[in-house]
C-alpha cells in the first residue's frame, strides 16, 4: 500500500497542479490572453516546474491554454458557442452517470452526497461563489466515482472541466445560480436514496437550465450585449 502511494505521488502532484491552475483560470484570477511562464505558475501555486509542465499539457489539450513557442503560455478566452456542443455530448453521459450512481454508490458515498447537498444550499444562501465552485467540483467527483465506470469517469471529468469555466463566468451572475443548485441538491439526495429515475429527471432539469443559459449568452453576444 505504501509503495503504491509513493509511486503515485508524482501523478498526485501533477493532478494538484492541474486542479489549481484550472481553478485560477475558471475564477478569472488568470484572465484570458494573459501570458504566463512555467516558473511564474510554479511560484504561484507552490510546486515544481515538472508537475506544472504536465498540468499545462493537459490544460492545452482541454483548451484552457495555448503554449506559444518563445512567448509563454496564454490563457484562452471562453468560447461560448462551444457550450451547446459540450452540453449535447454531456447530456447522455451525465444521465447515465447519476442513474448508475444511484444503484452502485456505497454507504460512505451516499452519506457524503447528503453532506454536499446541505453544504451547497448553505453556499447558495450566503451567495459564496468560491465555495459553490469547490462544492460543485466535489459533487461531480463523487457522482462519477459512485457510478463505478472508469471510461465514463474519464470522459465526464473532461466535459465538466470545460463547462465549469463558462458556468462561473456567466451563470453565477444570474438567478440561475441558485436554481441550478436546487437541481444539484435534489440529484444528490435522489442518488443517496437509491432512486435512479428521480436522479435522472433532476439531472435532465439541470442540463435543460444550462442549455437555456448558454443560448441566452450566445444571443446576447451576437447582439453585442
Amino acid at each position: 500500500m505504501n509503495e503504491q502511494s509513493e509511486t503515485a505521488a508524482p501523478i498526485s502532484t501533477a493532478e494538484q497542479a492541474y486542479a489549481e491552475i484550472q481553478r485560477l483560470i475558471v475564477i478569472g484570477t488568470l484572465p484570458a490572453y494573459e501570458l504566463l511562464s512555467e516558473n511564474d505558475l510554479a511560484r504561484r501555486i507552490g510546486c515544481g516546474r515538472t508537475p506544472v509542465r504536465e498540468a499545462l499539457q493537459r490544460l492545452k489539450f482541454e483548451g484552457f491554454v495555448d503554449i506559444l513557442p518563445r512567448r509563454g503560455i496564454m490563457v484562452t478566452p471562453v468560447d461560448i458557442t462551444r457550450q451547446l456542443e459540450l452540453l449535447e455530448t454531456r447530456r447522455p453521459l451525465e444521465e447515465l452517470m447519476v442513474s448508475l450512481a444511484a444503484v452502485r454508490a456505497d454507504e460512505r458515498q451516499r452519506a457524503e452526497m447528503l453532506r454536499l447537498a446541505d453544504e451547497l444550499e448553505r453556499a447558495i444562501a450566503a451567495r459564496d461563489r468560491g465555495r459553490y465552485l469547490e462544492i460543485n467540483r466535489e459533487i461531480h467527483r463523487i457522482e462519477a466515482e459512485a457510478a463505478r465506470n472508469r471510461y465514463l469517469t474519464q470522459h465526464i471529468h473532461l466535459l465538466h472541466g470545460l463547462s465549469r469555466r463558462f458556468w462561473y463566468s456567466f451563470i453565477t451572475e444570474t438567478e440561475s445560480f441558485s436554481e441550478a443548485a436546487v437541481h444539484h441538491a435534489r440529484t444528490l439526495r435522489a442518488i443517496a436514496a437509491g432512486e435512479p429515475e428521480t436522479a435522472r429527471q433532476e439531472c435532465v432539469a439541470l442540463l435543460d437550465l444550462l442549455e437555456q443559459v448558454s443560448q441566452k449568452a450566445i444571443r446576447e453576444r451576437l447582439r453585442g450585449g
